[in-house]
């Protein structure tokens, strides 16, 4: 019943996330004001266990917060990804524009490229299984 429920909301996702894929102003408003009030849910929620007192009081004491937090995130490797993420990183490495500078017919010829080094990555690696099988027989 679990993985229905899972493959059910993954699926919507995946459809929600298509649809919004081509509206990316309106995509950006309704992620950003969903993720600021998912963390505002967060933020509330340890205020009240910190007003709690006893040990709850200290885990979410604010500064101690910043500590704790800031370990797991560091442990984790999230702590990058977070703040500033990996795509940005990546292509400012190799100077590329950043995904989002990027037009709808750039992604598609970028993927149609990873496919057709897939194909020729393929068929070497068929021509290297033939010659092997060639040599064996000799």
């Amino acid at each position: 019943m679990f993985s229905a429920i899972l493959k059910f909301f993954d699926k919507l996702e995946d459809k929600v996330r298509v649809r919004l894929s081509h509206r990316s102003i309106v995509y950006a408003l309704i992620g950003g004001a969903s993720t600021v009030l998912f963390w505002c849910g967060v933020w509330h929620t340890g205020d009240i266990l910190m007003q709690k007192g006893g040990i709850w009081g200290v885990i979410f004491y604010e500064p101690f917060t910043i500590v704790w937090t800031g370990i797991i995130l560091l442990v984790t490797g999230l702590f990058v990804s977070n703040f500033i993420g990996e795509r940005i990183v990546i292509s400012g490495l190799k100077k590329e524009k950043k995904v989002t500078d990027r037009t709808e017919e750039e992604v598609v010829k970028e993927d149609n490229k990873i496919i057709s080094l897939n194909a020729k990555i393929n068929a070497i690696a068929k021509d290297v299984a033939d010659l092997r099988d060639e040599l064996a027989n000799k």
